[in-house]
């Protein structure tokens, strides 16, 4: 890796803890098929991918019918399940001492930009970042390795000085293809397993290992 300058965070279950807007949107979509939800947890694993891809793998659901789920979702989503999170303790703090090390910070997300942008200027987080990316509200650039691949070039920002921070498979998958090297955080939603399998570069285990290893990866960017 050359002289880290660039960060990347996803933000579902790594900047913000969003499981009450997301398992209550995904249930009020599967109400619309009639399809009762015994608790909301069993929805945990629809945090973090793009919610076409889970609907088709997680509920078997053909194209049309995935597609429709979407929709549903958003209708409950935009004007309440957004504001169904909260800032994961610690990250303000982090994101703070990152800026003040001279690091320039953004957003890679599955979730529509316009969804990310508004969460974060709610809970006061859209001023540490430089560029917030996510995918289109058609459905378009909501792989993660596209997201992260449009931030490096919108920003002419070089893979190999740039680090993707993230905490489910998806995330560190992307940053690979990307050529970035990756940190899998296990105070969001992805196990150990999962992102040591996806081939996390370092694992950080609460928010303060963050901060460890990227003054690990050598002196600060300014």
């Amino acid at each position: 890796m050359g002289k880290l300058q660039s960060i990347l965070f996803d933000l579902d279950g790594t900047l913000t803890d969003p499981k009450e807007g997301i398992t209550r949107s995904v249930e009020y979509a599967l109400n619309k098929f009639e399809i009762q939800v015994e608790h909301p947890d069993v929805l945990l694993p629809y945090i973090g991918p793009p919610l076409y891809d889970s609907f088709v793998e997680l509920q078997g659901f053909p194209a049309d019918q995935a597609l429709k789920a979407v929709e549903y979702y958003r209708e409950r989503y935009k004007t309440i399940g957004l504001y169904e999170n909260s800032v994961i303790p610690g990250i303000p703090k982090l994101l703070e001492e990152l800026l003040d090390s001279g690091y320039t910070l953004y957003v890679a997300t599955s979730k529509p930009t316009i969804f990310a942008e508004e969460i974060l200027r709610h809970y006061g987080l859209d001023r540490y970042f430089k560029h917030v990316a996510g995918s289109n509200l058609d459905g378009t650039r909501s792989k993660k390795s596209e997201v992260i691949q449009y931030v490096l070039e919108e920003n002419s920002l070089a893979p190999q000085q740039a680090l993707m921070i993230g905490d489910r498979k998806h995330d560190i998958i992307g940053a690979r293809a990307c050529g970035v090297d990756s940190v899998g955080v296990l105070f969001g939603y992805g196990s150990e397993e999962e992102l040591t399998g996806a081939g996390a570069d370092y694992i950080a285990r609460e928010v303060a290992d963050v901060s460890g290893i990227v003054r690990s990866l050598g002196t600060s960017a300014s």
